[in-house]
């Protein structure tokens, strides 16, 4: 059997299809097939180059469009009487934000986000409580905003929600009640 060399690409100079080889993987490991269908989640097409996101402009591109994902996490997990560690605040916010992105994959404006590498912008805000993540999630629902309510386990708990990645200008509305998180 014979192996190809690999060559790793340093992070920072890579394009996006470097970004995607993966989706070149899977594609060979489908049987009669060009798409991810085996994969519910990577609906994306491939190219004719076989990355799905190949012909888009490389990262620092001239894209007067900002996209940004916004990640939403409960402030009071943090307090008293909650007093959640700082590790499992983050690990909800990653949760949430990974499970969004595999949700959305076939969505132009994730694929351009992920084709971003280093230059992604994430915003982290805070919602005071659970209450006010379950309004913002039914506003998002309302708005046809996708998103992801992350429910941690066994808990069964809503501690965070992450937006896929959007133009800033058409989610921002949504979130500017919300503040940074501190």
């Amino acid at each position: 059997m014979l192996y190809a060399a690999v060559i790793p690409i340093p992070y920072d100079k890579m394009v996006a299809s470097a970004l995607f080889s993966q989706h070149a993987v899977r594609d060979d490991s489908l049987q009669g097939g060009r798409d991810c269908t085996a994969f519910p989640a990577c609906s994306a097409p491939l190219l004719p180059g076989g990355f799905p996101y190949a012909k888009m402009a490389a990262p620092g591109g001239s894209s007067a469009r900002a996209l940004v994902q916004y990640v939403v996490l409960r402030g009071d997990l943090q307090r008293e009487p909650l007093s959640w560690p700082l590790g499992a605040l983050v690990a909800q916010a990653c949760h949430a934000a990974l499970a969004v992105v595999h949700a959305h994959y076939g969505q132009a404006d994730t694929g351009a986000y992920l084709a971003e590498g280093g230059s992604m912008r994430t915003v982290v805000l805070e919602a005071l409580d659970e209450g006010a993540l379950t309004t913002l999630a039914e506003t998002l629902k309302q708005h046809n905003i996708d998103h992801k309510v992350w429910i941690e386990q066994p808990e069964n708990i809503a501690t965070c929600i992450a937006l896929r990645p959007y133009p800033k200008e058409e989610v921002h509305q949504h979130l500017k009640k919300f503040k940074l998180l501190k």
